[in-house]
């Protein structure tokens, strides 16, 4: 039987070629939620946008594209979402951050009904 939740959606904005501890941001985002017990994550790439300093960047233009955004996306509970982002905090990970109520659930077969 599907159960819905209720949540918030937790997105992290950062560049593509951003570096955190040698790692690139999004992928330190994804490793780091994985070690810290959240369930899942996803990080997407844009394909044109402009950020604070107003400077378009498009898919197009190879020498821009590497500086387009990446969103780093996690369905949480409230208290995985704040204890993501106090974690992050800590580390000094330069990111841009969202967080919006969400209603999320399973569909399909999961892990404990196979």
């Amino acid at each position: 039987m599907e159960t819905t939740q209720q949540g918030v959606q937790l997105s992290f904005y950062t560049h593509a070629r951003a570096r955190h501890d040698g790692k690139l941001v999004f992928e330190w985002l994804l490793e780091h939620a994985r070690s810290h017990g959240i369930g899942g994550g996803s990080a997407f790439r844009a394909i044109c946008g402009f950020g604070r300093h107003g400077v378009l960047r498009e898919e197009q233009f190879f020498e821009l594209a590497d500086d387009l955004a990446v969103k780093v996306e996690f369905l949480l509970t409230d208290a995985q979402s704040q204890a993501l982002l106090q974690t992050v905090r800590e580390s000094g990970v330069d990111a841009v951050f969202a967080i919006a109520p969400a209603s999320f659930g399973i569909l399909g077969r999961t892990p404990q009904s196979s």
